[in-house]
């Protein structure tokens, strides 16, 4: 498998930088990436270092660095033109058909993405986390009225990390329930849950995949056998369907992905734009 060095440019975070490159070179499986991200370039001094750093990989390796760059100022893109690499300008790309076609020069302002500009959303987005906090693997159940989404399933299938994907990108209040032995037994509907049926979202797993990730955690005893991962995944199952709660299948999705498809499926309002 070739090997490659990636460079991810920012004058902030880099996380645009990284989350537009990632998604390009998912397209390319049969090279292997080594990634490199360099935030903050916000002066001269700092794109001359990162030049240096890009060209001396270049050197050391005998195919040239792949450079994403979310760089704003003009000044800071121009030191990377003739840098040892293929430069893939984002701004450089889209700012200027923008700018024609909504007839206004760009503000041409760095941090606009990830900023502190609106206080109300980012003040959303805590308020949604430290909910989907206290309300983590049904620790606790009162407050659940002001939940916008509630994620039913067996333990290990993804609902506490989609919880906080929810919450800390669009402002969810995203609370969770797992299923324990009993209740998948009876497959009846939780009694707690009941009042918050059309609130509910299952989330399941394929079986081989949820023993790896269970033994990940437990190796030993009935937790993480193919057999009780089994069961629990066919009760769990029996009871969405039984009572007609949407379900997805976590196996091949990102938290990204899992989010995104509730969020399609159901009434939830994005609360926050990422």
């Amino acid at each position: 498998m070739a090997r490659r060095t990636v460079f991810f440019l920012s004058d902030q975070t880099g996380v645009t930088a990284e989350t537009l490159g990632h998604s390009l070179l998912t397209q390319f499986d049969e090279h292997q990436f080594d990634q490199i991200t360099l935030p903050f370039i916000d002066s001269v001094d700092k794109a001359e270092a990162a030049v240096r750093q890009i060209n001396a990989v270049a050197t050391e390796q005998a195919a040239r660095p792949i450079i994403f760059s979310t760089l704003v100022h003009n000044e800071l893109r121009q030191r990377f033109m003739h840098a040892s690499g293929l430069f893939l300008d984002f701004f450089n790309t889209f700012i200027g058909p923008l700018e024609k076609e909504l007839q206004m020069k760009s503000l041409n302002r760095s941090g606009r993405a990830h900023g502190m500009k609106d206080s109300g959303a980012y003040d959303r987005r805590i308020e949604a986390t430290n909910f989907a906090l206290n309300y983590d693997d049904g620790g606790k159940i009162r407050g659940y009225e002001r939940a916008d989404v509630v994620l039913i399933g067996v333990s290990r299938s993804g609902k506490t990390p989609t919880c906080l994907y929810l919450a800390m990108t669009y402002g969810v209040f995203a609370a969770n329930y797992p299923l324990a032995e009993d209740e998948l037994e009876s497959t009846d509907l939780p009694k707690v849950l009941k009042p918050y049926r059309d609130k509910l979202y299952g989330l399941t797993i394929a079986p081989e995949r949820l023993v790896q990730i269970r033994k990940e955690r437990r190796a030993t005893g009935r937790y993480a056998s193919p057999q009780q991962v089994s069961f629990e995944l066919r009760a769990a199952e029996a009871i969405f369907k039984r009572w007609q709660i949407p379900f997805v299948d976590t196996t091949s999705f990102s938290i990204e992905e899992i989010s995104s498809t509730i969020l399609s499926k159901t009434n939830v309002e994005r609360r926050v734009r990422p």
